[in-house]
């Protein structure tokens, strides 16, 4: 390999190491890691038909590492969670399974078309997170303790919400973290801290189910998974929970979560305007 595409292919796992590092901590304490990885990998990965599944591939089982390090770091946080939340697991299996699918079987110029829509989305969802979350906790305080018997009617609908969250998780999984604080809030699980313990759970859930399929898609000859970058992705993404799990409380999110915002919007602009 020339020495120019040595130094190239180098700055390409540099940026999505660091892109990584950065998604790991955003999905930890709140979500929308993908805005800023799947970017990064549909620019350095060879341009190729099916390029974008790939990086949605990739990008998905590489940052489940880190999913499933953030699900442990706030493992503290679950100790008084509802049992009745458990039930939200079998959705985030289902719905990951149908979404995966979903992006296996359709064609990828479907894929290509609807990713400018996809990434706005999940912007969008991140710049509006704050909002939801104060609309569920107002929600909260207007109801009037549920009485027993209205308990299964909410876990349907939770389960019902949190099977469409996942099918949108299985197919791009950008800002799904999002969607689930704005579902569990409006449960009335708790404060934010709480609800990031319960979410990183559900995502890492969902993600692992994406992640196995797309492994397993990938040994059959479906699509193509970058296994070099899911690799440098994996590590980064696990300090990067980590590090953040441990600041959250701590240091104050809206200037991520403003300049990440404001990536997602230029990302959706570029891939309109292409």
């Amino acid at each position: 390999m020339p020495l120019v595409a040595q130094l190239d292919a180098l700055q390409g796992y540099a940026l999505l190491a660091a892109a990584a590092l950065l998604a790991g901590a955003v999905n930890s304490f709140a979500g929308g890691g993908t805005i800023l990885t799947f970017p990064v990998l549909g620019m350095i990965l060879p341009d190729l038909p099916g390029r974008l599944v790939t990086a949605n591939a990739t990008s998905t089982i590489g940052l489940w590492p880190g999913a499933a390090t953030a699900a442990w770091a706030y493992r503290g946080e679950r100790g008084d969670v509802p049992a009745w939340a458990r039930w939200l697991i079998l959705p985030s299996v289902l719905g990951a399974i149908v979404g995966t699918a979903l992006l296996v079987v359709l064609p990828p110029e479907w894929f290509d078309a609807l990713v400018p829509w996809l990434i706005l989305t999940a912007a969008l969802l991140f710049a509006g997170q704050p909002h939801l979350t104060a609309l569920a906790v107002r929600e909260k305080s207007r109801r009037s303790p549920a009485p027993p018997h209205a308990l299964p009617a909410r876990i349907a609908t939770a389960c019902g919400l949190q099977f469409l969250v996942s099918v949108y998780g299985g197919y791009f999984g950008a800002g799904i973290g999002i969607l689930m604080l704005a579902v569990l809030g409006m449960l009335g699980l708790g404060d934010i801290h709480r609800l990031n313990g319960v979410k990183n759970v559900l995502g890492m859930v969902v993600n692992g189910v994406a992640a196995g399929m797309f492994a397993l898609g990938s040994l059959a000859g479906w699509h193509a998974v970058s296994w070099p970058h899911a690799a440098v992705m994996a590590v980064a993404s696990i300090a990067g929970s980590l590090g953040a799990s441990h600041l959250a409380r701590r240091l104050p999110a809206r200037i991520v979560r403003r300049c990440v915002a404001l990536i997602g919007f230029a990302l959706a602009a570029y891939y309109f305007l292409r």
